[in-house]
């Protein structure tokens, strides 16, 4: 199994050479899809999803059948509504754990965070939806400090814990929801089936990939990977290349070619999605990709793989999609880019055009 056929399978389970028909189900397909800038996200699920609009990703939005919270390793994350709750308490414990230490530099305990969701969730009874300020306003009338990241702070706690998520847009802001208003409750599983579901989910999603794949994007510890593949086993298929176990769902194990020059946008499940990413990413780019305080760029991909940079540029006339390539493109390179940028455009429904930041592009 060649890295190119690693990188083939990969964008076809992810959805990107082999479109989902809805945002739900490209959604649900990948399981849970980064988010933490959010404009990147919608275009993440529109890449995913045949002929989807904004419009459309926020009308999934605004419906509540996909959903905006944190999640894996304590960062927000795109799920699909059924998805949430068993997620939530599979990842959750794990990462606030994790922040103990941030909690006391903050002044945070269990009666702060306990007052916080009392004076939040009445507010919300109350309002319905809120944005950011307005919860802030909220906690600070009730003497809750939300300076130096304490507020951020509360409300991250408060989503991990299963009582607030992010709703609908408010204007050009997002806002927040009581879950329980928000995401209907479902049957609970047994943490093992969790694991089992994770496994199976991440792989068919994300597949070829590795246990220690999962385990950074779960961020859950190895001895929990292997018992939910182990779980997932009998669904799942089996391949070793240069000595590392990779694992896939049945259905999508063919290669399938998709579209070669491809958008994906900044912290792209494409990139972020695996700790090991030498199949998508040649060493020497490391860095022109990924910062060194973990932030991952807008990617231009040519056959699965990373060949540059690129970002979009609002103007009054529309965006400017600016491309830095590593290399210089060819002709036909070219043409499948401005195609793409054309997709580009028209789920964004503004003009765009294409420049090089250097001469490589010409």
């Amino acid at each position: 199994m060649a890295s190119s056929e690693i990188a083939a399978r990969r964008l076809c389970a992810q959805g990107i050479s082999c479109s989902s028909s809805t945002v739900h189900d490209a959604v649900s397909r990948i399981l849970a899809l980064q988010a933490q800038e959010r404009p990147s996200s919608l275009w993440a699920i529109g890449l995913r999803s045949l002929g989807s609009t904004v419009a459309d990703v926020e009308r999934a939005v605004t419906s509540g059948t996909i959903v905006r919270t944190w999640l894996m390793r304590g960062t927000l994350h795109f799920t699909a509504a059924e998805d949430v709750r068993w997620l939530i308490q599979l990842v959750a414990e794990r990462v606030i754990s994790r922040s103990r230490r941030r909690d006391e530099e903050l002044g945070l305990d269990g009666r702060t965070y306990g007052r916080s969701r009392d004076v939040l969730t009445k507010a919300l009874d109350s309002k319905g939806s809120l944005t950011r300020g307005e919860m802030m306003d909220a906690l600070e009338k009730r003497s809750i400090t939300t300076t130096g990241q304490r507020g951020y702070h509360i409300l991250w706690h408060l989503a991990l814990t299963g009582t607030i998520c992010f709703g609908p847009m408010i204007g050009r802001e997002p806002s927040f929801v009581l879950l329980d208003d928000w995401v209907p409750a479902s049957k609970g599983i047994t943490r093992e089936e969790a694991l089992g579901e994770l496994a199976w989910r991440y792989f068919s999603g994300h597949g070829p990939a590795s246990a220690r794949d999962l385990m950074w994007w779960s961020g859950l510890p190895m001895g929990e990977v292997r018992e939910g593949i182990e779980t997932a086993s009998s669904r799942l298929i089996e391949e070793v290349h240069d000595d590392t176990t990779y694992f896939s769902a049945p259905s999508r194990a063919g290669t399938n070619g998709g579209s070669n020059v491809i958008l994906l946008p900044a912290f792209d499940e494409y990139i972020i999605g695996y700790k090991e990413r030498s199949a998508l990413l040649d060493r020497e780019h490391t860095k022109d990709v990924l910062s060194s305080n973990g932030i991952f760029y807008p990617v231009l991909a040519i056959n699965g793989r990373a060949r540059g940079t690129w970002r979009g540029k609002r103007s009054k006339k529309g965006v400017v999609i600016e491309v830095s390539p590593f290399s210089r493109l060819t002709s036909s390179e070219i043409d499948s880019l401005e195609r793409v940028v054309a997709c580009y455009g028209a789920f964004l429904d503004v003009p765009v055009s294409t420049s090089f930041r250097n001469t490589e592009g010409a």
